[in-house]
């Protein structure tokens, strides 16, 4: 919690429990730009909808026309670009966004909750043991969690310790040679 006082922001750290849900357990992460993504997306499908529908309205009583086919072609394919590929585009790149994330102690396993292709909810429930970190830095990827991408960032955790445990950096290291030699003859 931050509150400003006199011009100086203050946090303040307060002992009592986080907020919990019945269903889902513990709330441990919570996205700051759950609301920005809602509205673009919900910005792009109105103007997508709105275009379907005014589109041929403006062409009919305008007389709009052209007479080279090649022209006509690519304004179509514009406007179609406009009204189908961005929102696609953007529920792509947005449909691995956690907005909150809850996690259940006594049996370990998190519920992520993001948003669907309408809008809506969705929840995402799986184990600690399912969360796999990408080889490779990924854009719009913080981890998998079985085969699905999510996005969080690891700053907006107000415990450290509940990230750690997410990523399962809380885990021991151990590193066996045997193995590793086994699977380098193999390759």
């Amino acid at each position: 919690q931050v509150t400003s006082f006199q011009g100086v922001a203050v946090r303040s750290l307060c002992t009592s429990s986080p907020h919990e849900h019945p269903e889902h357990g513990r709330l441990v992460y919570k996205g700051s730009l759950a609301k920005a993504v809602l509205g673009v997306r919900f910005f792009s499908y109105s103007t997508s909808i709105f275009n379907l529908f005014m589109m041929p309205y403006i062409m009919l009583k305008t007389g709009i026309g052209f007479e080279s086919l090649f022209i006509q072609a690519a304004f179509y394919g514009l406007m179609g670009f406009f009204t189908f590929v961005t929102p696609v585009t953007l529920h792509v790149l947005t449909k691995g966004y956690v907005i909150r994330l809850y996690y259940k102690d006594e049996m370990d396993t998190y519920t992520a909750i993001t948003y669907n292709a309408i809008l809506a909810e969705k929840a995402t429930v799986f184990h600690q043991k399912d969360v796999k970190i990408p080889d490779i830095t990924k854009m719009f990827t913080t981890f998998y969690a079985k085969t699905k991408s999510m996005l969080v960032n690891p700053t907006l955790f107000p415990n450290p310790q509940d990230y750690n445990h997410l990523m399962g950096y809380d885990k021991s290291f151990y590193f066996n040679l045997e193995k590793e030699k086994e699977a380098d003859e193999r390759k």
